[in-house]
Parts: structure tokens; sequence; C-alpha cells
């Protein structure tokens, strides 16, 4: 099973393309649908929440108080730090486990949806990186008109995250949304065709013969870790020259 790390920035169509994505029928693991799952009442990760920021954090029917989280770890990063070590890890498991259930439905192809693909370092744990990019200024047009926010404003988010331009980098397909939806359309249809095809005839022997499974997934992430280290050969020796 090929499995797709898809990833964009604020306000460049990343949902839009997970969407055409599940219209033509791949399955859509979304980090952010996890990430409220893992702190549903009774989880351990709201259990351990509650204990690390009080009860102030839960409202009254036991579910997190998401606005008065916010208000204690907007400004304080030793705090943003504690609360992070307690989601990320619990929405990992949850992505692992997600994958594994389409695994043995016998899916082709699987695409983790996740936001923080390249910051959280899970682009280096799948087998393609896809990147939904526009430029700086239209992202930034885009993200005044949905939030009818000001210049100033919309640009202090974006520059809060990691610019899309340093996204595509690690990308080995970029869907370019700066036109029209029809052109975005197009683009996701020949996605979804390049997908399938590259998972070939192998992901019905992996499904079949889990040992063969393991070993591709090995041999996958270990030539993608070559590649990137051939890549990165250059810049080290030019980076020591300075």
């Amino acid at each position: 099973m090929l499995v797709v790390g898809l990833t964009g920035g604020i306000a460049t169509g990343k949902s839009t393309v997970s969407s055409l994505l599940r219209a033509h029928g791949l399955p859509i693991v979304d980090a952010d649908v996890l990430a409220r799952k893992v702190v549903e009442p009774g989880t351990p990760a709201l259990a351990a929440i509650a204990r690390a920021f009080g009860p102030g954090v839960l409202r009254a029917d036991g579910t997190l108080d998401r606005a008065a989280l916010g208000a204690l770890v907007f400004a304080d990063e030793g705090k943003r730090r504690v609360l992070n070590a307690i989601v990320h890890p619990a929405v990992r498991r949850e992505m692992v486990w997600s994958v594994l259930r389409c695994w043995w439905r016998g899916e082709r192809v699987c695409v983790l949806d996740v936001p923080l693909l390249i910051e959280g370092g899970l682009w280096k744990w799948v087998g393609k990186v896809v990147v939904v990019y526009c430029s700086a200024e239209i992202q930034l047009q885009r993200l005044m008109k949905r939030d009818s926010s000001s210049r100033e404003d919309a640009s202090s988010r974006l520059n809060a995250q990691l610019p899309i331009a340093e996204k595509v980098k690690y990308a080995d397909v970029v869907v370019d949304n700066s036109g029209s939806l029809q052109d975005l359309e197009r683009q996701v249809d020949q996605l979804v065709q390049r997908l399938l095809k590259e998972a070939g005839w192998s992901w019905r022997l992996s499904w079949l013969c889990p040992p063969w499974g393991v070993a591709s997934a090995v041999w996958t992430l270990a030539w993608r870790a070559l590649r990137r280290y051939r890549k990165s050969g250059p810049r080290r020796r030019s980076s020591s020259r300075r």
C-alpha cells in the first residue's frame, strides 16, 4: 500500500484537494479529525491535559474547553510544549492504527492529511509527499478574504508558519492551486492516476503476505532516506566552504 502525505499552507487549498481525493475513493486519514478524537471525554490524552493544566480546561460536561486551553498556551511556549507532548504522540498512534486499518481493508493508496507534515517530521515516514501550493501573494489574498482580516493580521499568521516555498522543497508532487477550481480538479485527476499506477501490483502482494509488505515499506523508506542524503550533500559541502 502506498502511503501518501498531503500537506500545504493555510489558505493554499489543501482541504479542497483532500476532499477531491476522497471523492475519487481514496481513504483519507485527517490529522485534524484525529486531534479532536484523541481528546474526547474518557481518553488518556484528555486526562493528561487536565492534570497538566487543571480542571479549568474542562467544561461541565467533561469535554475539552478549547478556548480556555488556548488562552493558557497561546503566549507560553513552555505550556505549548507540554500540550504538544501530550497530544502529538496520541495523534500519531491513531494515525498508525488508521493506516493499518486501510492496509487490512486492502486499500492500494492511503492519504495522510497532515497540516504539519513537514514541521513534525512525519514526511520521512511516508512513501510520497504531496504539497498543495499557491504563490505567497495569492495565499495572502485568499486568507484575507476567507477570514475578513486585514493585510497586517493575515501576514502575521502566515509569518508564524513555515513558508509554503520551503514546504515545496520536500515535495515529490506539487499541486499548484494558483488557478481555477477546474484546473485544480484536472491536476487531482492526474495525481490519482499517478498514485494508483505507482501503487502497482505489489499492494496486493503486500496485503496477502504481510512480511513482504513490511519489507517493502522498509525498503521504500530507506531508499527515500538515501535520496535525501544525496540531495543534501551539495548543500552540506557548500555550507562547509563558507
